[in-house]
């Protein structure tokens, strides 16, 4: 007891020093999760899910298939077996993967098997990545209750976790993009052309056609 007595002040300390550098360090004061879904265009993806609050960021890649490191050539030509993807980082105290998976499902056409909007081929189909059984329930009550929302089957398939390649660099953020681009509306900065494509590609008007006011991204483009 003399022996602790003596060095639980150095103990205290310890554990104070420890949690003063967990408050000032992101990485230790909180935990993230990650929340990996197909849903067309990575572009639009990624663009809507960095706009939640609690999202810290989401990223473009590629997973599902069976190439190691694919291109996005390999990848739009279709014989990857990859899906066009977004890895969602987010903090779970401030959004929760339910409310993502619900923000998911009213962010696409959960009901075309053959792509999304323009975009066709099984590159751009709508998927969801799950590591546990929990993810699997919970992904699989959301689409019930999204199924029961719309009065439409839902396509959109609960898959297990692979690998995910994360995609070149010049997808990254390229809806925020200042580089020059060449388009068949012109040349454009990325950001522009961003915007013109989504809005050609008919994404927003088809996503309000089938969800209504509770399309969570459309009416911001």
């Amino acid at each position: 007891m003399r022996i602790f007595e003596s060095i639980r002040p150095f103990v205290l300390t310890g554990l104070m020093a420890i949690g003063v550098a967990a408050h000032g360090n992101p990485v230790l004061a909180q935990s993230t999760a990650t929340l990996t879904v197909a849903g067309g265009c990575f572009w639009c993806v990624e663009s809507d899910f960095e706009s939640v609050p609690g999202v810290i960021e989401a990223v473009s890649g590629y997973t599902g298939g069976k190439t190691k490191n694919p291109t996005y050539k390999d990848v739009t030509r279709g014989d990857s077996g990859h899906y066009e993807a977004v890895q969602i980082t987010f903090d779970p105290a401030k959004v929760s993967r339910q409310h993502l998976l619900e923000l998911f499902f009213r962010s696409v056409d959960p009901t075309d098997a053959g792509g999304q909007f323009c975009d066709r081929g099984d590159s751009y189909r709508t998927a969801i990545f799950v590591s546990n059984k929990e993810e699997r329930a919970l992904s699989e009550k959301l689409k019930k209750e999204a199924q029961q929302a719309l009065g439409q089957e839902i396509v959109t398939p609960v898959l297990p976790t692979r690998t995910f390649y994360k995609a070149e660099d010049y997808h990254q953020d390229y809806y925020k993009g200042d580089s020059l681009v060449f388009t068949r509306f012109g040349p454009k900065r990325q950001a522009a052309a961003y915007k013109r494509y989504r809005q050609a590609c008919g994404r927003d008007a088809r996503v309000v056609q089938l969800w209504g006011d509770t399309a969570p991204f459309a009416k911001g483009h």
